[in-house]
């Protein structure tokens, strides 16, 4: 059995590396294509740590 606080640590690393990134890509304004779509995938993954995290505490 995987232990889901592993995986729920891999997806808080990734939902911060997204959202570094969705900063970095907004240059001008952050209504571009690149900074929606990063700021959505981290949205995701920080989502999916929470529920992996609470989850593992069942």
């Amino acid at each position: 059995m995987r232990n889901p606080r592993l995986f729920s640590l891999l997806y808080f690393v990734l939902g911060s590396m997204f959202t570094y990134l969705a900063i970095e890509s907004a240059h001008e304004t952050v209504w571009n294509v690149s900074t929606i779509a990063l700021a959505a995938l981290a949205a995701f993954d920080f989502g999916t740590a929470l529920r992996l995290l609470f989850a593992s505490k069942r």
